[in-house]
């Protein structure tokens, strides 16, 4: 068969449209460098081949294609390194969470640079000295309830911080993080849905895909995802691109979060402790998954308000930990002091020691809410100490079966008990054994040894997580050097196949004109 004399033409105009077609996604992703989320397109091409398969062909009959055809604009993208990127950006939103939350808690605890609970313990110590030299003047004692009162505060304060703190991650979880995570879910499943009807129109939709893939980074900071992508056939010759979405917890269990258009929904309770999670998958099925996420900012700030470290077996020192460190070292002070104050002497379990037998009670603290734990919250000077009933027992040595009026002897207990150590617990775990003063700087130090350690944790998931933006931005990103080169690649491209046009006119031009004038 003769191949069709114009067909060098046809290869020539195919050539030249690829080549402006190819300058034209060129120059979109020039003018598009600076746009967020933008991924880099490329031109699809193939080569042309019409001709079919004849069965007596010799060795004469030399097949040449027709040129080139676009198959269509594609994005150059990773899914390696986008699930790569999504699962250190989950990673990096626990962590985030975790130092932001201790970040919080510095500014009550920490006292590097502020007078707190720890000079205020120093204070009380002072006016317990200058009690123990004016034995009975009233006057100083009321200057030790002073002090304490002066503690208490601080106690006060500490724990009304410590509460506040709660409630404003807990609203912030309620009202931001989780209504941000369910949007998200829902601007992706609108989009699966335009996607999927602009490519039934064949428009591939470049730039909704981009504003997908940017949500689903988003959506990856606050949960572990995976994403899968599969193509469904909608009639014999054209297919689409349906977008899965799912979250998989800490038992390998899955959970479809994005179907196609159809989306799940997150809810939580944060009126109790702990505070739950439950998820409703796209498929309508409801699961509580509040200790089950691996990663992301929602596990980072459930961990701040359910977990408490080593007081209830967890791998976490969050809210819990420090409130319930500080209502130990409150209640342990508490009583102490109000077993120091009897008006006699006792033994560990509370048995008279020598001839002296009570006489009435004399706490110097009590509880405001009358539950007779001490806590941070609700501790306070006894009202017998208040009104003057009574006031520090100055001694619990009989003085015939009464209160001693000159000796000393318990006031200098009380500032030993200051100084002495103490057995400090929660539940009956047992933190640290010292003094009060110590106690407090201990969870100081527990404090200042955790924000190290998740900020330093963050320093270098943000070094990975950089590294992997990098890698990906190597791939997705638009590099002007590469785009410049491009366009003296594909404006050669062009004149050359100008010049294959212009050089097949001039055959066509001889044959025709230069050709057949014998015997004219």
């Amino acid at each position: 068969m003769i191949r069709s004399t114009f067909a060098g033409f046809t290869t020539a105009q195919l050539g030249m449209a690829a080549s402006q077609k190819a300058l034209d996604v060129v120059g979109q992703n020039i003018a598009n460098i600076n746009t967020p989320g933008y991924t880099r397109q490329r031109l699809d091409i193939a080569s042309l081949n019409t001709q079919k398969g004849d069965f007596y062909n010799s060795n004469s009959s030399v097949r040449v294609g027709f040129g080139v055809e676009m198959t269509g604009v594609s994005q150059l993208r990773d899914p390696f390194l986008d699930a790569q990127y999504r699962s250190q950006i989950g990673k990096l939103g626990t962590t985030d969470a975790h130092a932001a939350g201790f970040d919080r808690l510095s500014d009550i605890l920490d006292e590097a640079t502020v007078s707190g609970v720890r000079d205020a313990l120093s204070a009380v110590t002072n006016a317990l000295s200058t009690l123990s030299n004016e034995v009975g003047n009233k006057e100083f004692d009321t200057m030790v309830r002073s002090k304490m009162q002066v503690l208490l505060n601080l106690f006060h304060d500490n724990a009304t911080r410590l509460q506040d703190v709660r409630e404003d991650i807990q609203t912030g979880f309620a009202t931001t993080d989780i209504t941000s995570v369910n949007e998200l879910l829902e601007n992706i499943a609108n989009l699966n849905s335009n996607i999927k009807n602009s490519q039934i129109l064949g428009n591939p939709a470049l730039e909704l895909q981009d504003q997908r893939n940017s949500l689903l980074d988003e959506l990856a900071s606050y949960l572990p995802i995976t994403v899968k992508y599969e193509e469904k056939s909608i009639s014999p010759d054209q297919t689409i691109e349906v977008l899965d979405v799912r979250f998989t917890d800490v038992n390998g269990k899955s959970y479809t979060l994005i179907s196609d258009g159809l989306f799940g929904k997150f809810d939580t309770d944060i009126t109790g402790q702990p505070v739950t999670l439950s998820l409703t998958d796209a498929k309508g099925n409801t699961s509580d998954i509040t200790d089950l996420l691996g990663n992301g900012t929602l596990k980072g700030t459930l961990d701040l308000l359910n977990k408490s470290g080593d007081f209830d077996n967890s791998d976490f020192k969050g809210l819990g930990y420090y409130e319930k460190a500080l209502d130990s070292l409150v209640a342990t002070f508490a009583e102490a002091f109000n077993k120091a104050n009897m008006a006699v002497k006792t033994d560990d379990k509370g048995n008279v020691i020598g001839t002296g037998t009570p006489t009435e009670d004399r706490p110097l603290f009590a509880t405001n809410d009358n539950s007779g734990v001490f806590t941070a919250s609700n501790i306070k000077i006894a009202d017998g100490w208040t009104d003057g009933t009574y006031g520090i027992t100055n001694s619990v040595v009989p003085v015939d079966d009464k209160i001693g009026s000159t000796a000393r002897d318990n006031i200098l207990n009380m500032i030993n008990l200051l100084q002495s150590p103490h057995k400090f617990s929660v539940n009956g775990t047992k933190f640290y054994t010292g003094s009060f003063y110590d106690c407090f700087a201990n969870i100081e130090n527990t404090l200042g040894i955790d924000a190290n350690s998740a900020q330093t944790m963050l320093n270098n998931q943000i070094s990975v997580i950089n590294q992997t933006s990098n890698s990906r931005d190597a791939i997705s990103g638009v590099s002007l050097d590469e785009e410049g080169m491009n366009l003296l690649h594909f404006n050669q491209s062009y004149s050359a196949a100008a010049r294959l046009m212009t050089t097949l006119d001039e055959a066509l031009d001889k044959l025709i004109n230069g050709t057949g004038v014998v015997g004219r």
